[in-house]
Parts: C-alpha cells; sequence; structure tokens
C-alpha cells in the first residue's frame, strides 16, 4: 500500500507545487523517490511528531496541502492534541498518513499496534477518515482525500499486500464503497487491509455453501450510509470486520448508520475486544490468535447464521 500512496502521491506533486510531504525521521526507502524528485516539497522534522504536526498546520494556513507521515500510532495519538488543536480546529488541510495500521508492527508489541487510531479520529469532528483495502483502493482514494478540504486521516497497511480488485477503481467518488464479490446469504464489510481475510473468508464460506458478498468501505468517515441500507435491506447478518478495536471503529460506524435508520438487521462485529493486545509476533499471527483470520471469520460467521 505504501509503495501506492508513493507512486501516486508523486503524480499529483507534479501537479501541485503547493503539495508538501513532512515525514517523522522514516520511511526513507519508500519516499526517496519523492524527496529527490521534489526536494523543495518535502521536510524532515526529525523524531518530533506533535512538532511535526504543528508545522503541518502552519504550513497549511500558507496554502499549502500538507501530509505528515509516521508509522502506526506516532503521527495519531502521539499527537492527538496538535491534530484536534492546530489541524481539526482550523480546518487546517493536513492529511494525516499512518503507515501500519492494525498490527502491521506486530512483533514490536502493543506500543506498535494501531488499534485504537480510527476510533480517535472519527471521533474529531471535521476528520475524514479512509481506510483503503488494497493498493487499487490507495490508488482511488489518495487523490480524492488530496482534494477533500480540511483535515483527513490515511490508514494504510505496509507494503506488499496483494491487488485483490481485478482491474483499477476507477472514478471513486467519497464516501463510495466498493463490492468485490457478490452474494445472497451474508454480508461481509470490511475497512483497511484486513481485505485480505473477508475475500479468503468469502472463499471458505462458498465451499460450506455459503453465499457471502465482500463490500469493502475505503473510508469509514463520512461512511457510505446509502450501501450500508442497501446491505440491511437484502441481508438478515452483517458481519463488520476490521483490525482495529471493535469500539468507536469501523463496526460501530456502521452500527450507528443502522441505528439511526431503525434497522431491524443483525450486526456482528469481529476485531480486538476491548483489550489491549499483549502478544507479539506477525501480522498474520496475531490475526490469529484475536479470531480476525479468514478461517476465524468463516467460523464465526457460520455460528451467526445458525443462531
Amino acid at each position: 500500500m505504501r509503495d501506492a500512496f508513493t507512486r501516486v502521491l508523486m503524480r499529483e506533486a507534479a501537479k501541485d507545487p503547493r503539495l508538501t510531504l513532512i515525514t517523522g525521521d522514516l520511511g526513507f526507502g519508500v519516499l526517496r523517490p519523492f524527496w529527490e524528485t521534489y526536494p523543495d516539497q518535502f521536510v524532515n522534522a526529525g523524531i518530533a511528531e506533535q512538532s511535526m504536526t504543528g508545522l503541518a498546520a502552519g504550513l497549511a494556513m500558507t496554502g499549502r496541502t500538507v501530509l505528515t507521515y509516521s508509522i502506526g500510532n506516532f503521527p495519531t495519538l502521539r499527537c492527538l492534541e496538535q491534530i484536534r488543536n492546530d489541524c481539526a480546529y482550523h480546518d487546517a488541510n493536513v492529511k494525516v498518513v499512518c503507515v501500519g495500521g492494525g498490527f502491521v508492527y506486530g512483533s514490536l508489541g502493543m506500543s506498535h499496534h494501531a488499534t485504537e487510531d480510527m476510533a480517535v479520529l472519527r471521533a474529531l469532528p471535521g476528520v475524514t477518515v479512509f481506510a483503503p483495502g488494497d493498493p487499487a483502493e490507495v490508488e482511488a482514494v489518495v487523490p480524492v482525500m488530496l482534494r477533500t478540504p480540511g483535515a483527513c486521516y490515511l490508514r494504510l497497511g505496509r507494503g506488499g499486500e496483494p491487488l485483490l480488485h481485478e482491474k483499477p477503481v476507477e472514478g471513486w467518488t467519497l464516501p463510495r464503497a466498493l463490492t468485490l464479490r457478490e452474494g445472497a446469504d451474508v454480508a461481509l464489510l470490511s475497512a483497511g487491509g484486513i481485505l485480505t481475510q473477508t475475500v479468503g473468508a468469502a472463499k471458505q464460506l462458498a465451499e460450506k455453501g455459503v453465499s457471502a458478498e465482500v463490500v469493502s468501505f475505503p473510508c469509514i468517515k463520512p461512511i457510505d450510509r446509502d450501501k450500508v441500507m442497501e446491505l440491511a435491506s437484502r441481508f438478515r447478518h452483517i458481519v463488520t470486520v476490521e483490525e482495529h478495536s471493535v469500539v468507536g471503529g469501523f463496526g460501530s460506524a456502521v452500527c450507528e448508520a443502522l441505528a439511526d435508520a431503525g434497522s431491524g438487521c443483525r450486526v456482528h462485529r469481529i476485531g480486538m475486544d476491548d483489550v489491549y493486545s499483549t502478544i507479539v509476533g506477525t501480522q498474520q499471527y496475531l490475526r490469529e490468535a484475536y479470531r480476525m483470520d479468514e478461517k476465524a471469520i468463516c467460523e464465526r460467521t457460520l455460528a451467526w447464521m445458525e443462531e
């Protein structure tokens, strides 16, 4: 995902000299082409994420579109006050980019497990929250994010994520959800890189005679309420999947949309329970440990459908 992000950003920087990227002293392997091509549009703020965010807000007030870039919780939770007070409150055109959402940096422990970021950023007034599911969605979302006024949050994986869409996602508009697989029995909804697991779970369900519709939500704030309601009208069960806490994140956004509309559809949320991750390991190992891998999604979905 981060490679797709850099490709798109370089194309957009060529069109707009006001576009500026600030990194918190990392990402040099993937960002090198950007700073070598556009040195006047790049700043290394050092390991000082709060200062980085304040700097971004100040530059945005001069008419620039500014992106801050760091891993996991560093560009979000570490500098939350600056995002809230300096960026969101002033409608500053700052785009916060997190590389490593969820358990990407699983071997580094809970300090690097980004499992509350979507909920926290979604709670800030005026902040638009993007969580593309694969590189094709990144390519579609980033140009839209750069044109979206005010503060935004972009949650990415790391690198090497598979391409799940069969063809490029063209003409994407905010906040349109994307259907990857049509189904008739249950709907599997996800936001972010966990999309690999919902696609895999749908295949496992198909082997058991269950037809699952797979829908990715590249934007969770605002959420595609029309799509949520359309799915609720067709399915008795909706399963939401996120590599994130079930408190306040993607599943909560879906539940809020359905509650506001008075839908009777049953929603089941898969993600981290209201706990901190206390083990370490690879991203896939942690997905399995916390029962959000494709096998667990399949098993849990079948159990809910049989209730």
